[in-house]
């Protein structure tokens, strides 16, 4: 570990008396074998969303080892882990996501994975190529630090330990929703939230927090257009879904540029899917399209629905099409704003700069990317942070770097005693009031 992290004190009580000399990242140290061997373990033998049954075990027995009150197939394989403490003091949950995703790796590891799995009816790779393996493995390390000093340990803690992040699969129920929906704050309700991403953006040893909106929130839409089969030959006896649908995807480029005041806040709308026909010389019936719609302000989310909605049904129409516009419905389809409460945020920010060193904490830039961690806080109706830490080597670019979910994601382990520390650091000083 580099020698950037400064010795502090960590933790103490009301009346002030000291229960904890070590800092944070003397604990981060004391139990980083552990965390780099689940770590490698998680990575090369990764699974995909709601399928995280060898991945959930190891935790639910590392867990009940470390006498943790454990509950088990929450959402599937959710587990929780819950631990009070020796002495009066709030609650607070800590989050971390197990999945891995359908991506097969391309990083040269001796820990590589070489697993397979099913994903939409085909055989895939599957790769820890965003870094659950790493939160894992971190939030169990934390773990054990804090059922070593149960004893003086103030309030109580519940490790949440999430399937299906990236998503679940069609026709599933799962994720954070799913484990709210399954109770998990029913016998605990905290009084506050944390979780933590490794990215590609920040480099090893570097921590980056921000207040407010963090994250944006996702829609994901489905688009058909039916029209007509005809010969290629003769188009005219037909109805062209295919040129509808590009006709459909080049307008709605319009409504980001040209509709939304983007003084205001960031908006994306992004065409990801583009299916129609089986042969070169067939003009098919249909033609289907997806994609995801990425807000911060929920104005501006509502609308991009309806100018999507009107560019699709007014350019179907002109073309003698008719479209099926499918719009989020349910969890499974959307994602809130990461939202990280200001008074909260700038606690936690002291904290990680106590844990790193203010030089080694950056306000992170607001990213377009979403999560489904927001459902934690709004089903407990408690205050959220959530921050970053680093995966880049220091020497390397993180503007060229692979990003999270590239085949070719690489986790510098120097950011796992980074992670641990600093999560620490945040939830002890959050359990002792500082």
């Amino acid at each position: 570990m580099r020698n950037m992290l400064p010795l502090a004190v960590l933790l103490s009580v009301a009346s002030g008396s000291v229960v904890a000399a070590e800092s944070s990242a003397q604990l981060a140290q004391s139990v980083l074998p552990d965390v780099t061997k689940w770590r490698r373990d998680f990575h090369q033998h990764p699974e995909l969303s709601n399928r995280e049954t060898r991945t959930s075990k190891i935790v639910a027995d590392e867990l009940k080892k470390l006498g943790y009150t454990v509950r088990t197939g929450i959402a599937h394989t959710g587990v929780t882990g819950v631990l009070k403490g020796g002495k009066p003091g709030p609650k607070l949950a800590i989050r971390a996501d197990m999945d891995a995703l359908p991506v097969t790796e391309q990083v040269d590891l001796p820990f590589a994975s070489k697993a397979t799995g099913e994903y939409l009816g085909k055989t895939v790779g599957v790769m820890h190529a965003c870094g659950h393996d790493a939160h894992t493995a971190m939030l169990l390390g934390i773990a054990e630090v804090f059922a070593k000093m149960k004893n003086d340990l103030p309030g109580e803690v519940m490790l949440i330990f999430q399937p299906a992040e990236e998503g679940v699969p069609p026709g599933e129920t799962g994720g954070a929703p799913g484990m709210v929906a399954d109770g998990i704050f029913k016998d605990l309700k905290p009084d506050a939230i944390f979780g933590m991403h490794v990215v590609s953006t920040l480099h090893a040893g570097i921590a980056g927090v921000r207040p407010g909106g963090t994250l944006a929130s996702s829609d994901t839409f489905h688009i058909t257009i039916h029209g007509r089969q005809s010969h290629g030959a003769v188009p005219w006896n037909g109805i062209d879904p295919i040129v509808t649908a590009s006709e459909i995807v080049l307008d709605a480029q319009t409504i980001v540029s040209r509709q939304l005041n983007i003084n205001k806040q960031p908006a994306v709308l992004t065409f990801g899917t583009f299916n129609g026909g089986q042969r070169f010389n067939i003009v098919p019936d249909s033609a289907e399209l997806g994609g995801t719609i990425r807000t911060f302000d929920e104005g501006m989310r509502v609308q991009i629905k309806t100018s999507l909605t009107n560019i699709a049904q007014h350019v179907a129409a002109a073309n003698g099409a008719t479209v099926d516009v499918h719009l989020p419905e349910t969890d499974a389809d959307r994602n809130p704003v990461t939202y990280n409460d200001p008074a909260l945020a700038v606690r936690v920010r002291a904290s990680l700069e106590k844990a790193l060193g203010k030089d080694h904490v950056v306000e992170s830039e607001r990213w377009t990317a979403s999560e489904d961690f927001p459902y934690f806080p709004l089903g407990a109706k408690a205050p959220a942070v959530y921050f970053f830490v680093g995966a880049t080597p220091a020497g390397q670019d993180t503007a060229t770097a692979p990003t999270n979910h590239s085949p070719k994601f690489f986790l510098d382990e120097g950011a796992l005693p980074v992670g641990v520390a600093a999560m620490l650091q945040a939830s002890l000083d959050f359990l002792s009031g500082s």
